[in-house]
């Protein structure tokens, strides 16, 4: 009885063969040694950076060089902020998509959410601190407040900045110049009409020596 039982595949509980019951032993044998090869590969990944340890940078920020330490995962953002006290630059999404974070780094526009602070080291980096002279409003900044080109004003920072990053490339932008220029960054509000005209206006004062 027992042979033929054996032949035929005995049935070990419900519907589960003895043959099926000793091969799912054995792929979950082979499962469990390999998550365990998953798992020191893990632990060896984590150990190549562990957080909290950090590296010296020198940052040209404005016109001043700040050295501090910084983990090598800190966006340039977190570092403004939080390790600077650069507050202008604003959160936003903090995955390139809505501009607030928009600094200057050689002039060019850049999201300071998806620049890492020891990619910046070696630049000239400018935040909105950086176009004041002091109490006084640089051109950008001046030309937005007399277009009236922002309602909640959370999304200004990083369009003052776009719009600074594109005169600097062009005197007298045109008004495609300045969409495009002006294009990675949103606002909720809706306010771009005057943000344009905010733009031909800081060009304006810009030519005529009235900001930096």
């Amino acid at each position: 009885m027992s042979d033929e039982n054996d032949e035929k595949g005995c049935q070990c509980g419900k519907g589960v063969t003895r043959r099926q019951f000793l091969t799912s032993i054995g792929v979950g044998g082979i499962a469990v040694a390999a998550s365990g090869s998953l798992g020191e590969q893990r632990e060896a990944s984590a150990a190549v950076i562990k957080s909290g340890e950090t590296i010296k940078v020198s940052l040209n920020i404005n016109g001043k060089t700040h050295r501090l330490l910084v983990e090598p995962r800190w966006s340039l953002l977190y570092v403004l902020r939080e390790e600077l006290g650069l507050t202008g630059t604003k959160v936003g999404c903090e995955r390139g998509e809505c501009g607030a974070c928009t600094v200057l780094i050689n002039d060019v526009p850049r999201y300071a959410c998806m620049t890492l602070a020891v990619e910046a080291e070696g630049t000239e980096i400018t935040t909105l601190e950086g176009l004041m002279h002091g109490e006084k409003l640089g051109a950008v900044q001046q030309a937005f407040l007399e277009h009236d080109a922002l309602q909640c004003g959370y999304c200004t920072p990083g369009q003052i900045m776009a719009v600074e990053g594109l005169l600097r490339k062009t005197s007298d932008p045109l008004l495609d110049e300045i969409r495009h220029g002006v294009s990675g960054n949103l606002c909720r509000c809706g306010a771009y009409a005057n943000i344009f005209k905010a733009a031909k206006r800081a060009g304006e004062l810009k030519r005529g020596g009235g900001g930096s």
